[in-house]
């Protein structure tokens, strides 16, 4: 079956098993924004199956009713996504089998196979951030908003660096139940801990993130986001709190989106959840924003003013097994990532005029 033209697409039907991302026929070329998958999960350190998120998105955006809302008709601007790199999924897989061994508790490795095996996996970190860098500046060239899905959350970080290049300045607004602030985790330099860290230290142009949703940390991240004045950290039990005496919820959201300087990236690591949205991802805890909370945040974005430049998910893990094979439950990690990636779509074409708000 060939995918219907633009001419001949109706987002009424079904859509047909070959069509690209949302069930859409839009070509690269005639597409305004693109997604750039990128299947890496080198060093995730409890549960697995982030490489498969872009997948596992990319099959269940069929599902997704494409007259949003929250936006009118954000497909309309046009949605690719890229095919996902055999390159990066194979150095995810031999950093995956590196960064087991070196965790085991077995000691069978030495300390110099250790170090060696920790300094390959850095080398493969880095190769994959260099990938999606040119793959992010080729997207931004083409005058095009370019969106990642990971993959783990150290997945975004050469994206950043690329618009770094492109944006005087900018914030990011940062959804995760973790800071990721660590200097390094478990010896490696671009662990999924350390991606806020290492985008601090390596895109100055970023003058201010954001963090919602944070409820696992560790006194290193505390005591770093406290003494930068680049960190405004949002506690995942404060927000409770607050909502339990009587605030509203969107009273607090407005309040942290005024913190946000006027050109933004997202980056949303889907366990900033709760997570029952979310149940196998790699490091899930009790807590978090509803989805519709999070829906809330980023329209306040929109709606306060700020730009979207683009925005990273990741974290959407998925256990082994074709769609067809998965559970319900297995199955829902997909169903919620293509509704968040839609919606985080939606509200960025919005806030650079390529969509409308919804009166609905």
């Amino acid at each position: 079956m060939v995918a219907k033209t633009k001419a001949q697409f109706n987002p009424n039907e079904k859509a047909p098993k070959d069509a690209g991302i949302f069930g859409l026929p839009h070509t690269y070329e005639a597409s305004q924004l693109v997604f750039v998958p990128v299947p890496w999960e080198a060093t995730t350190s409890y549960g697995g199956g982030a490489s498969r998120g872009p997948s596992a998105i990319f099959h269940a955006s069929h599902q997704v009713d494409l007259f949003d809302l929250h936006v009118e008709k954000p497909y309309e601007a046009g949605l690719f996504m890229a095919p996902e790199s055999s390159e990066i999924q194979a150095w995810s897989d031999e950093g995956k089998a590196l960064v087991d061994r070196i965790l085991s508790e077995d000691g069978s490795l030495t300390e110099e196979e250790i170090t060696r095996s920790t300094a390959r996996v850095n080398e493969l970190s880095a190769m994959v951030n260099r990938t999606v860098e040119q793959e992010t500046e080729r997207v931004l060239a083409a005058g095009k908003i370019a969106c990642v899905l990971g993959g783990d959350h150290a997945s975004p970080l050469g994206a950043l660096r690329a618009l770094g290049k492109r944006e005087k300045s900018f914030g990011i607004l940062h959804v995760d139940a973790h800071s990721d602030t660590r200097d390094t985790y478990e010896g490696f330099t671009y662990s999924h801990a350390s991606i806020m860290r290492n985008i601090a230290d390596e895109v100055p142009q970023v003058t201010r993130i954001v963090q919602v949703g944070l409820r696992d940390v560790c006194e290193e991240e505390m005591s770093f986001t406290r003494s930068s004045e680049r960190f405004r950290p949002h506690f995942d039990h404060a927000f409770q709190e607050a909502k339990m005496n009587g605030t509203p919820a969107r009273v607090l959201l407005e309040s942290i989106v005024r913190e946000l300087p006027d050109r933004i990236w997202i980056s949303f690591d889907i366990d900033g959840l709760d997570p029952r949205y979310c149940p196998d991802t790699g490091t899930p805890v009790p807590g978090g924003l509803d989805f519709a909370e999070a829906v809330m945040l980023v329209k306040l974005c929109v709606t306060q003013g700020k730009t979207i430049l683009g925005f990273d998910l990741s974290e959407v893990s998925q256990p082994e097994g074709s769609p067809e094979e998965l559970s319900a439950t297995a199955a829902w990690n997909g169903n919620v990532g293509a509704r968040l990636a839609y919606k985080l779509a939606a509200f960025t074409l919005a806030s650079q005029g390529k969509a409308k708000l919804s009166g609905t």
